[in-house]
């Protein structure tokens, strides 16, 4: 069984960071042509996605659902299992992808994929929270 105050803190981590996210671009994607909005996307969005991903392996280990081999198949397990959807963990999934070009390769980042997050996946990071919260009651 997972421990509910790791679960609501790492929800709370995810929504902090999306709050940071909304306050310093207010959803304006031409706001992350300026650098110092888009170090600050950048580092939340990182921020927010490994918290998600910590989360995702709590639930895992707690659970027993498996020793994952990498980070993304946290979220593999968790799809499987019905926890999330299928949906769900794919996007779950690309967005450990981000992070990890985000973490190793920051000069590789694209202007556009930034905005396109901004524009239409941060909710995907919402979406898990509260499914990960319909479970936990």
């Amino acid at each position: 069984m997972p421990d509910r105050d790791i679960v609501l803190a790492k929800i709370a981590a995810i929504e902090r960071c999306l709050k940071r996210i909304r306050e310093t671009t207010g959803g304006d994607p031409a706001s992350l042509e300026e650098l110092d909005r888009q170090d600050i996307f950048v580092l939340n969005l990182q921020r927010a996605i490994q918290a998600a991903i910590d989360l995702a392996a709590h639930i895992v280990a707690a659970d027993k659902r498996g020793l994952p081999e990498t980070v993304r198949e946290n979220f593999t397990l968790l799809r499987n299992a019905g926890v999330i959807s299928t949906e769900l963990g794919r996007k779950m999934e690309a967005m450990v992808g981000f992070r990890n070009i985000a973490i190793h390769n920051y000069q590789t980042l694209d202007l556009e994929i930034l905005k396109t997050i901004l524009q239409e996946r941060l909710p995907d990071l919402e979406d898990f929270s509260a499914a990960i919260l319909r479970i936990e009651r």
